[in-house]
């Protein structure tokens, strides 16, 4: 099992968009990059706690590699926006990729290099060492909420088109 840790933008975002991949064993929303211990959505939302809003998903690393699940991340958000996402601004909402190893980086390398022709806009993602950071998991409330919240307007008008435009671009990864 293989972990990756990511933000780029609301946490439900990412969370629904990734996590039916084929190989993915869990996704859980959340915190990290920041300095305060068990901060709270609230917090977090406040912009003093350096947190962003992350999804720490577990995978299977024999049926989706470390550059695939790059890929669909960086699908499902614009890693050319500086601390936000369209109309979420702050610093929780961005773009982020926490990597565990040399290994890990080389990837992500590999992985912004093909992205990079996909934007006219320059990448703008931060990259940390997952071993630098701790991973606090977000409330109950916050986990599945795309589809524990079909009739939230939120989810019809940002949620939905960011899911579907990876589902459209990465058909495959999703056949079971």
């Amino acid at each position: 099992m293989a972990k990756l840790v990511v933000g780029g933008g609301c946490f439900w975002c990412i969370e629904a968009a990734m996590k039916d991949l084929r190989g993915v064993l869990a996704a859980r929303p959340g915190y990290a990059g920041g300095h305060v211990e068990h901060p709270t959505y609230e917090q977090v939302c406040g912009k003093r706690t350096g947190h962003a809003e992350v999804v720490e998903f577990e995978y299977n690393a024999d049926v989706i590699d470390h550059g695939t699940m790059l890929r669909v991340f960086f699908t499902a958000h614009d890693p050319t926006q500086l601390n936000r996402q369209g109309n979420d601004v702050g610093p929780q909402y961005r773009s982020i990729v926490f990597v565990d190893g040399e290994e890990e980086r080389a990837s992500l390398e590999a992985v912004l290099s093909d992205v990079a022709t996909w934007y006219d806009e320059a990448i703008v993602t931060e990259v940390e060492d997952l071993r630098d950071h701790r991973f606090w998991t977000a409330e109950a409330v916050h986990h599945d909420y795309f589809a524990n919240n079909p009739q939230n307007p939120y989810c019809g008008f940002v949620v939905a088109p960011k899911v579907n435009k990876v589902r459209a671009k990465h058909a495959a990864l999703f056949e079971r």
